[in-house]
């Protein structure tokens, strides 16, 4: 449904911290699910850990971030660069149940929970191979730039 290009006019990240590559599903205003690709070239794993590559929580959590903003972005109908920027707020009820390793193929599910006053909740998952391996509760805050 988006492929890297689109999904680069909703987020401002760039290489090597654009964690989203396809956008496979996207129902404006409830729903989105996405994935990356988690390859040995990726240079994390030279230092995490370079005998036994693990894909970070942190950055498991920042994927599922990364979708919750696009979801968010194409929900109001603007982009980063109308001036607004969709920042990090909070994460609650965090749980990792398995380990991401290169080879695998994290899909991100997001829903929404609730929006006030530019404050967005989703419900957030990472799967592999349609196991959970994180969770989340994320808020992200639509805000101008500037």
């Amino acid at each position: 449904m988006m492929d890297v290009n689109e999904i680069r006019k909703y987020l401002p990240h760039r290489y090597p911290f654009l964690l989203i590559d396809r956008v496979t599903e996207l129902n404006v205003g409830e729903s989105i699910v996405a994935y990356k690709n988690i390859t040995i070239n990726e240079g994390i794993f030279e230092g995490h850990f370079p005998d036994y590559p693990v894909f970070p929580g942190v950055l498991i959590l920042e994927a599922m971030a990364q979708a919750c903003g696009v979801l968010g972005f194409k929900t109001m109908d603007k982009t980063p660069d109308d001036g607004s920027i969709y920042l990090y707020a909070g994460a609650d009820k965090v749980r990792f149940k398995r380990q991401v390793v290169p080879g695998d193929q994290m899909y991100i599910e997001a829903s929404v929970v609730s929006e006030k006053r530019g404050i967005w909740k989703f419900q957030c998952a990472a799967k592999v191979d349609g196991k959970i391996a994180a969770e989340a509760t994320i808020m992200c805050a639509d805000r101008a730039v500037g």
